[in-house]
């Protein structure tokens, strides 16, 4: 049987980049934590466009050598200088607070407060995205050219909030295939109010999601939107024999923006979807950068751990770390643009399509080349705007001996997967090959 797993435009008044952008506006705002009730107010809005199950675990519950912390909750934070104004605001931006800061009300003096103030001295204009998930501690993150500035004298400090035996949630959407085998394409809930990492990727994976919706596939998807670390620890814990179904995956983080875009490859650094990664070409035939797995990074290094070796990889556009916005109050909805994430979009799906339609064909004209001409096909081979199809027809060809799949004829002839797989449909459709089977 043959899947199809196309990516159909939809008429309307904006572009799917555009409604992208939008859902990651909507998400920007919340106070995402580890735990807490900025998660469920995403999980919420991302549910309005997919169906999301969603999971609570109990605070102590262990997770291999992890256990999920007290739920964090709060209601503001500020600081006030010696004359009574407000200097940091949590309402201003959710990055004034430390996350996960302990409460506190006191008045300090200003060397007694600096130990607790967060800047970016290199970047003095912006706050800097700091957390303390796992130590009781408490701070306020502010700009480093307003530290500089602050005058001497006694301050008023508060966080208003609260931690408790509460719960650590995630969400997870299926889409039921035929094969019993699956795929997991995850991205992480946790980061407050920073747009690239990883409103964006929330936002990419719940359209790739809804884009899965109304489709007939051969592999299961499993979408899980979980804090970092731990959530997917939580996760892996939770589903442990259900783990030797999973034969491919997929981490996006920092989706939104203009660079890249890069690849980085799983532990063994040859499964199929590190393959298929390489052979992915952007429409201007840009390809993908590819680097190797470092155990560094998002939840690509959890699923890559040696207990569970899972062959998952990581899809951003810009690397984490690499860019200046990173963690920081610049990267906000400015920073996103919604033509990188209708790109992003569109490479989830071609990396979807090629585990869909990867199959290993058959020549059934083996002795010499098949004449192309007299079936219509020669046009495509004089062409210079088909010439890549051309030679794709005389790679499968050449290839279809029924010991190469349509990715490894890819590989060979160093053609994106698309290419090869054009060909290879139509080369079906005229009677030069046969399917053998699903790769």
């Amino acid at each position: 049987m043959q899947h199809v797993a196309r990516v159909v435009a939809q008429p309307s008044s904006t572009t799917i980049g555009q409604r992208i952008h939008a859902l990651a506006a909507r998400l920007y705002p919340l106070n995402r934590s580890i735990t807490g009730e900025g998660v469920r107010q995403s999980l919420d809005i991302l549910g309005e466009s997919i169906h999301l199950e969603r999971h609570e675990v109990p605070t102590g519950t262990t997770a291999f050598d992890w256990t999920v912390p007290k739920e964090w909750g709060i209601r503001g934070g500020f600081i006030k200088d010696p004359s009574g104004r407000t200097i940091v605001d949590f309402a201003h931006s959710n990055l004034h607070v430390m996350g996960y800061s302990m409460p506190v009300h006191d008045t300090l003096s200003l060397e007694a407060l600096k130990p607790h103030l967060h800047t970016l001295p290199e970047q003095p204009d912006l706050i800097p995205y700091r957390t303390s998930y796992y130590t009781e501690d408490w701070g306020f993150c502010l700009a480093h050219r307003d530290f500089l500035a602050l005058p001497e004298g006694d301050y008023e400090v508060r966080i208003d909030s609260v931690l408790f035996d509460g719960h650590l949630t995630y969400g997870e959407a299926l889409h039921r295939g035929e094969s019993g085998r699956d795929v997991l394409l995850s991205t992480h809930i946790c980061h407050p109010s920073l747009a690239n990492d990883n409103c964006a990727g929330l936002a990419v994976l719940t359209f790739v999601a809804a884009a899965l919706k109304e489709r007939r596939t051969r592999y299961t998807y499993r979408f899980l939107f979980a804090p970092g670390t731990i959530g997917a620890l939580v996760w892996l814990s939770r589903n442990e024999q259900a783990l030797e179904r999973i034969d491919h995956g997929l981490v996006l983080a920092c989706i939104g923006d203009n660079g890249g875009p890069t690849y980085k490859k799983t532990r063994n650094g040859h499964a199929t979807i590190d393959r298929i990664a390489a052979c992915m070409r952007l429409d201007d035939g840009k390809r993908i950068e590819i680097t190797d797995f470092t155990p560094y990074g998002y939840d690509e290094r959890q699923f890559n751990a040696p207990g569970f070796q899972l062959p998952i990889g990581q899809l951003q556009r810009s690397r984490h770390g690499t860019f200046p916005e990173y963690h920081t109050s610049a990267d906000n909805l400015d920073f996103i643009r919604p033509e990188h994430m209708e790109a992003s979009f569109r490479m989830v799906m071609d990396m979807i399509d090629a585990l869909e339609s990867n199959w290993v064909p058959l020549n059934l004209y083996p002795k010499g080349e098949p004449q192309l001409g007299r079936r219509g096909l020669y046009a495509a081979m004089g062409g210079q705007k088909d010439a890549g199809v051309a030679m794709a027809f005389l790679w499968v060809l050449n290839l279809a001996d029924g010991d190469h799949s349509l990715l490894d004829i890819a590989e060979r002839a160093d053609m994106a997967f698309s290419t090869v797989e054009r060909a290879a449909d139509l080369l079906l459709q005229h009677g030069l090959l046969s399917r053998l089977c699903d790769a």
